[in-house]
């Protein structure tokens, strides 16, 4: 394994600068994350302009949602069997081709196979910062990761003023053709610039657990994204979350039995692995509760007596500042994850979104008292984001790295999904008429902080049951 790991950096050596190959992953993680809020600024009005109902439509959002989970763990799987950048290119590739469907169609059924399409590429993150682990000395690998799972927050905070003028000023199929650009670059600079793998672990691809995977993980996923809509005790939706954990406990012993399955669930069992994973679900649904919450109070009208009557690219300026601050802090956060290790980090993170949520919940009046505490949140999700993947990879061998940082996006996956079900039924539900728009009230608002609050406090006292790790520990790829 030392063998392999200084060949790798020494073939890095020989090629692009060490700064050039973590700006490109950057960039490649900016473009993925971005994909989650790229039709935002469209919703309301894809109904009319695809020609369909709004059920219909919402699955434009739901599927790439659907998509980036089932795909992320087994991409990570596969660039750990078959090279991590050529996996990362495959991703990069699905994104442009599914960047062309949408913008090519006019129809639904173009546009939502163009959106799945674009989900799989969110794969990317963790395979970059797998990248990182076999490439980077220890030295520089903690704020390069931090970077890389800043832009897991940047990319969708800095897209949103973008698409939101985009979708103002141009055809919304300029969206599509942004995207498609966007891929070609990514993929065109990793194709130069990122040296191919030498860190690799033949083995099979476990087809069988990775259809079972994609099915439970729908089921639940579909119960949580769609559940508000189609009723919480309904048939549809029981239907997907029982059939969703039985089909996962069956992939479960499955998984247990078989030779080279695709996830070492006995690793993921770890005490340092789970806490954290399940941690990251609380840290998703912070994330996301103020991509949801913040947004509309900014552009509510104000006779409602909660919003700030902003226009959209306003709105989308005033969240912007904390994907600013995610990437700004990397070099912080990389600091501090080498000085008191990445389990402090997770906590002070953790502890910091809390604050930021009871801060809102105090003052909330004025649009200055939401950019403060969205710069908070920054803060906390660049803190946790960075210290989670260092926890996992100090914690696997190197051959479970991609596949272990793509369960934990897919856990962070299933927070950001959970947020969107809980607070778009809120608002929903606690609304008032204005002329003829629903209006949510203060009190759905506050409902919504107290429920982040609560995912905040859960993560950080789940950081608190984090084992310590020995330095022989930190990065199990290198030799001891």
């Amino acid at each position: 394994m030392g063998a392999n790991d200084d060949k790798a950096r020494r073939r890095l050596s020989r090629s692009a600068p060490r700064w050039a190959v973590v700006a490109v992953l950057a960039f490649a993680g900016l473009c993925s994350s971005f994909m989650f809020t790229l039709v935002v600024p469209l919703q309301a009005e894809l109904p009319a302009l695809l020609n369909s109902s709004r059920e219909d439509t919402s699955w434009v959002v739901t599927i790439t949602l659907l998509v980036a989970a089932v795909a992320t763990p087994i991409s990570g799987r596969l660039g750990d069997m078959y090279g991590k950048r050529r996996v990362a290119m495959v991703l990069l590739a699905l994104l442009i081709v599914g960047s062309l469907i949408a913008a090519l169609s006019g129809s639904i059924v173009g546009v939502i196979i163009g959106r799945a399409l674009q989900g799989a590429v969110t794969g990317v993150v963790p395979l970059g910062i797998a990248i990182m682990r076999d490439v980077l000395p220890p030295e520089r690998l903690g704020t390069a990761v931090a970077l890389m799972s800043a832009t897991m927050g940047v990319g969708g905070a800095l897209g949103m003023p973008i698409a939101a003028y985009l979708a103002m000023n141009a055809d919304w199929h300029a969206l599509f053709w942004l995207a498609a650009g966007l891929g070609v670059i990514g993929l065109v600079l990793i194709a130069l610039i990122v040296p191919e793998d030498v860190l690799r672990f033949p083995g099979r691809l476990d087809v069988v657990g990775a259809i079972g995977l994609a099915i439970g993980l729908t089921g639940i996923l579909l119960f949580v994204s769609r559940g508000a809509e189609w009723g919480w005790t309904s048939t549809p939706t029981l239907a997907c979350i029982i059939g969703g954990i039985a089909v996962l406990l069956v992939w479960g012993r499955y998984q247990l039995r078989t030779k080279d399955p695709l996830l070492d669930l006995r690793v993921a069992a770890r005490p340092a692995v789970l806490f954290t994973n399940i941690a990251a679900i609380g840290m998703g649904f912070a994330l996301f509760a103020s991509n949801v919450t913040f947004p509309q109070m900014l552009e509510m009208p104000v006779a409602g007596g909660s919003g700030f009557g902003l226009d959209m690219i306003s709105a989308a300026l005033v969240v912007m500042p904390a994907g600013l601050v995610m990437m700004v802090i990397s070099p912080l956060s990389g600091w501090l994850e080498r000085t008191v290790g990445p389990r402090p980090l997770f906590t002070v993170g953790a502890a910091a979104i809390v604050l930021a949520y009871v801060f809102v919940l105090l003052w909330s009046t004025e649009v200055w008292h939401l950019l403060v505490g969205n710069i908070m949140i920054g803060v906390g999700i660049g803190f946790t984001f960075a210290a989670m993947p260092m926890i996992i990879m100090r914690s696997v061998p190197a051959h479970e790295t991609g596949a272990s940082n793509g369960l934990n996006a897919l856990f962070r996956s299933v927070g950001t999904s959970s947020a969107s079900a809980v607070m778009g039924g809120i608002l929903a539900s606690m609304s008032v008429k204005i002329g003829d728009i629903a209006v949510p009230t203060r009190g759905a608002f506050e409902l919504c902080f107290w429920l982040a609050i609560g995912a905040g406090i859960i993560a950080l006292v789940l950081s608190l049951f984090i084992p310590k790790q020995r330095a022989a520990e930190q990065h199990p790829s290198l030799p001891n």
